[in-house]
């Protein structure tokens, strides 16, 4: 299988082994992992909380997907980096941890909810940007949204006790 194959070829490279063997590097990194993730999470929710019409009711919805969607994209490219970098310090077992494989499994499931909304509802805004109460399937999204990425998190934490 090819997949055991990485994590062995990236477990062995330099990078990881200085990840591995350094008593700071593996901290510092999931620090920036953490607070990366805290941004995904926080502008994520921003958005979500608007399309349940919890939040900036006042604000047309491409407004607020304009202005959060950088910070999210951005703060996710770093949470994937920082992400793979502690994956390679133990890539097996990481592989081999049942929640870290949940978490990558919701982590799909979250882009899954956000493209079926960028091509579906969101297709559609303009026919209800200005609406404080948006259409179903976009409250749909926005809540499905939220419970996944507290699953996202869930398993994160999770992985701190299982991995060793």
């Amino acid at each position: 299988m090819i997949i055991p194959q990485f994590c062995n070829w990236v477990e062995n490279t330099r990078m990881a082994a200085a990840i591995r063997t350094s008593t700071w590097l593996f901290p510092t990194i999931e620090s920036i992992h953490v607070l990366a993730i805290t941004m995904v999470v926080g502008s994520a929710a921003m958005f979500d909380f608007r399309l349940l019409g919890i939040a900036s009711r006042d604000r047309t919805v491409t407004e607020v997907h304009r202005e959060i969607l950088p910070w999210t994209w951005a703060s996710f490219a770093i949470a994937v980096v920082a992400g793979f970098l502690m994956f390679s310090s133990d890539a097996m077992k990481y592989y081999q941890d049942g929640p870290f494989r949940w978490k990558m499994i919701t982590l799909l499931l979250v882009g899954l909810n956000a493209a079926i909304f960028e091509f579906g509802p969101f297709r559609r805004v303009s026919l209800w940007d200005n609406e404080k109460k948006t259409p179903l399937s976009a409250r749909l999204a926005g809540g499905i949204s939220l419970v996944l990425w507290v699953f996202v998190v869930g398993f994160g934490r999770w992985i701190g006790f299982t991995k060793m």
